[in-house]
């Protein structure tokens, strides 16, 4: 979007220049920053406004489904339109509200809402998984809807000038004119920012009703789901739901409890998307252990699918094996050059990948691991040229990374070939889809037979 500054700008700046801070004062408070019409721009004076773009919400991770089960997704009704938010309204709007908090059966947070085989699903756990999956909403028209209008308001055009007011009152006495000026353009960026997080807070409240019709069946099949896992003594351990989101906060370079954080600022809770992801992955124990056995593919089937497709390129697996040698965190050029010396000595010395343990382990400050079967595509170069120019039971030249000088060593190689991989692939799919058809009629039948006792009216909606 293009930015849009007032020409009035230059001639206060060149009144400043000259001397006159009153004038340059009044040119800021007044003039300069005069209210913008809607016909002309929905910029204001100077800030270049960006909207979101359609789809989840930068930095919402997304949902997370592990083979043979892909837990069903509430399918929310498509929101209305979005209508154009009074101006009056989002000069000043509120945060998109959190989790609720409460307890006891009188309309807290705890009143309970469902009895699912005599487990409650709570108000609390409703409003939770309606926040978690609001993240996920597509809210980039809204988003504009809602920032167009903030700009355009006269509320919004007040607080602008007021904040330059500010600015130029309290430091026209001890600031150059150049220092004042970027003093605004840093309190412009941020001022942009603030705006449009006020329009994705108020986009993203906007769709928790047509959210919140699909979770309540979501919560249902759930609990059904972990009492079905608890009957078979399959359900995950919590350490296991941590270690996912462990994972998701690490891509996202957070803390596990910054990453919570980050979820309660967007107004969901951590502790909802654990509870989807036992569930999930709780359910697909399930159908493994009880199905497994009667899920079967015929080659005829996969023949079938294969001659549909183009056969691609044969792929290259390599089995490595890699000894660190640790160095310290500061050392000079003679210190490296022993390091590369140390570690040439050991390639020149290998005797082949059974000796690799032994080796590392005769060596102070050496780690040893056994990285399994890797894909050439996987590895950055020059390490990747040299690997696939190795023998089996080579040693390549060392590699210098973070962790210290690595030695990696070939120790085989297979061709998958394409033909076969593109076999072992239809397989499986065709696997999973049986699977999920045998998960659908397996859940359905387990909600005929629970008892679901409703305690609230809004599960009569």
């Amino acid at each position: 979007m293009r930015s849009v500054r007032d020409p009035r700008i230059p001639a206060a700046a060149a009144a400043a220049r000259h001397g006159r801070l009153a004038v340059f004062a009044l040119a800021l408070g007044s003039a300069a920053i005069a209210p913008v019409s809607m016909a002309q721009t929905t910029s204001l004076p100077g800030i270049v406004i960006s909207t979101p773009p359609a789809g989840p919400a930068a930095g919402a991770p997304s949902p997370m489904t592990p083979p043979f089960a892909r837990p069903p997704e509430a399918a929310p009704a498509p929101p209305p339109p979005a209508a154009k938010p009074k101006a009056a309204a989002l000069a000043k709007p509120k945060a998109a509200p959190g989790p609720a908090s409460g307890s006891g059966k009188g309309g807290g947070g705890q009143s309970i809402i469902m009895l699912i085989n005599d487990e409650p699903i709570t108000a609390l756990d409703v409003e939770q998984r309606t926040h978690l999956n609001a993240l996920g909403a597509d809210i980039g028209s809204r988003a504009q809807a809602n920032m167009k209008a903030l700009v355009q308001s006269e509320g919004t055009q007040k607080r602008f000038r007021a904040m330059v007011e500010q600015i130029v009152k309290e430091n026209q006495q001890s600031k150059t004119r150049e220092q004042i000026m970027a003093m605004i353009e840093q309190r412009k960026t941020q001022f942009a920012q603030q705006l449009q997080q006020e329009a994705v807070a108020s986009a993203r409240a906007s769709v928790l009703p047509s959210v919140k019709k699909g979770v309540l069946e979501e919560l249902i099949e759930e609990k059904v789901k972990l009492q079905e896992a608890r009957k078979m003594n399959v359900t995950v351990e919590d350490s296991q739901v941590d270690d996912i989101i462990k994972g998701l906060a690490e891509k996202n370079k957070m803390t596990p409890n910054q990453f919570a954080d980050h979820l309660k600022k967007m107004g969901a809770d951590v502790n909802a998307m654990k509870a989807r992801f036992k569930a999930t992955l709780s359910w697909n124990d399930v159908i493994r252990r009880r199905f497994s056995h009667q899920v079967t593919v015929s080659q005829r089937d996969v023949d079938r699918f294969a001659a549909t497709g183009a056969t691609g390129e044969d792929e290259i697996e390599l089995q490595l094996q890699r000894i660190t040698l640790s160095v310290p965190g500061k050392m000079d050029q003679k210190l490296l050059t022993e390091k590369f010396r140390d570690a040439d000595r050991v390639r020149q010395s290998f005797g082949g990948c059974k000796t690799a343990a032994a080796t590392a382990a005769k060596l102070q400050g050496a780690k040893f691991e056994d990285l399994g079967t890797r894909k050439p595509s996987s590895i950055t170069e020059p390490l990747r040229s040299h690997l696939l120019a190795a023998r089996d039971g080579e040693m390549v030249p060392p590699n210098i990374a973070d962790g210290g000088i690595e030695l990696y060593a070939v120790c085989s190689r297979k061709v998958v070939k394409a033909d076969e991989k593109r076999r072992n692939d239809i397989e499986s799919d065709l696997k999973q889809k049986e699977f999920e058809i045998m998960a659908k009629g397996h859940l359905r039948n387990l909600r005929q037979e629970a008892h679901i006792e409703c305690r609230s009216p809004e599960c009569k909606k």
